[in-house]
């Protein structure tokens, strides 16, 4: 994969897909819930299929109508022992998601994924659970995930890792469990779950103070399907976004984008560094906050963000550190220890290919260092993604300006934005694949 440089701009309006975080919600809740839920402009991923197959394997009814998924709930006690061992891919929300939901149900279940997901951390997971009385096995704390069915324990649970997928891995249990299960977060992460839980009926009460959130959630009351349509995906427009930024003569528009506090770090991160957006079109939709954003190329500079705003935009790094590597002054981020349990080792993949396209750079601990240049020295031209979608996708842009660049395992992309070259390019780039 060769991304050549612009010297045009990137300029109109792109189809970003479905959010991918709501995408996967938007399956596990109607499953377990009573009616029938249709589904507009969900994402159609690698991911989010993972996540489908898992409950059509579990006995649920889901059919695609006209671009629409329908999905025929089953209630929360319903689901189906599946034949085999359910394969997830690369997807560690699927893993997180669904190790909490199946820990309470009347059936055992195995969870396996590809090389990737079996390096993730999955004890963050199991052992808040084990907290409920879950009887779960891993592989030395990775999958695969073996999981004994049982009636849960209600408790009061610390989280001590800031995650919205054990959060709400521990929700869906919480689902099945007599009584009152509480959840207190002491960072606040994406809140999607509590959000479609509540309109769905679940009996959840979330209190919010400066840094701090407790959740209740009551066990054994039936959900209501109610019609989902998936706002656009803020973490596949942040690819976007930068482009126009970094791109002479560029203009963007970005329809429909889920602009939810609670993951909106990049845009604060950018407007600190004096990037030109517009919002327009504001409104609250299906519960979540969505708007139009307008980009235009800027000159931007840098910044530096503490520990606190990786829980807000820990998926946006990559795409970060390219807009950083342009600006007039160098740029530090701080505690970005997360990064190295993604899909990847991101903050070691940022820095080497960084590094590579002649990016002064540097990790100091878990702190990131960028010292931009305004003339950069291409070392080599590979970029290395071990398989990660955002690496791939953020060194497409870096080489939209600097290229051109091969992009090792470029079909990645697939995880979370299956058209994302066709949509680059017809904005003005220059992308071509071509499987080795």
């Amino acid at each position: 994969m060769i991304s050549y440089s612009i010297k045009e701009g990137i300029n109109g309006i792109p189809k970003i897909p479905g959010d991918k975080s709501i995408s996967h919600r938007s399956i596990i809740i109607p499953s377990i819930s009573n009616g029938v839920c249709e589904i507009s402009n969900i994402l159609e991923s690698d991911d989010v299929l993972h996540t489908l197959n898992a409950f059509k394997e579990m006995g649920v009814k889901i059919i695609e109508n006209q671009n629409k998924l329908i999905i025929y709930g089953k209630g929360l006690k319903s689901l189906q022992r599946p034949n085999k061992e359910i394969y997830l891919g690369n997807s560690g929300t699927s893993a997180r998601l669904l190790t909490g939901l199946l820990s309470s149900q009347k059936f055992d279940t195995v969870l396996k994924g590809d090389s990737s997901l079996s390096k993730r951390p999955m004890e963050r997971i199991s052992n808040p659970l084990k907290k409920m009385k879950a009887n779960i096995k891993t592989n030395n704390g990775t999958m695969p995930i073996i999981i004994k069915g049982t009636n849960l324990e209600s408790t009061s649970i610390d989280l001590q890792i800031p995650s919205a997928q054990i959060k709400s891995g521990l929700l869906f249990a919480g689902l099945n469990t007599k009584g009152e299960t509480v959840i207190t977060e002491n960072k606040i992460t994406r809140d999607h779950t509590e959000i479609m839980l509540s309109s769905f009926g679940a009996s959840i009460d979330v209190k919010k103070f400066e840094n701090k959130k407790i959740i209740k959630i009551l066990g054994l009351k039936e959900l209501t399907s109610k019609k989902i349509d998936v706002p656009n995906d803020l973490s596949s427009s942040a690819f976007f976004i930068v482009s126009g930024l970094i791109n002479n003569n560029s203009k963007i528009i970005l329809r429909n984008i889920n602009n939810n506090p609670t993951r909106n770090g990049l845009i604060i991160a950018l407007l600190k560094m004096g990037a030109k957006l517009s919002f327009f079109n504001e409104h609250i939709h299906n519960n979540e906050r969505v708007c139009d954003i307008e980009v235009i190329t800027s000159n931007l500079n840098g910044c530096e963000l503490g520990s606190e705003m990786a829980d807000l935009m820990i998926d946006e790094y990559p795409i970060l550190a390219v807009a950083a590597a342009f600006a007039n002054s160098p740029s530090v981020f701080r505690g970005l220890k997360e990064l190295r349990v993604k899909e990847s080792d991101r903050l070691k993949l940022i820095v080497s290919n960084l590094q590579n396209c002649g990016v002064d750079c540097k990790v100091i601990n878990d702190d990131l260092f960028i010292n931009p240049s305004k003339n950069y020295k291409i070392r080599t031209n590979i970029i290395q993604t071990d398989f990660d979608h955002r690496i791939a996708m953020a060194f497409c842009v870096m080489g939209s300006k600097i290229g051109p660049l091969q992009i090792e395992d470029f079909e990645s992309v697939n995880t979370s934005f299956p058209t994302f070259k066709d949509e680059f390019n017809k904005l003005g780039g220059n992308i071509s694949w071509k499987k080795l």
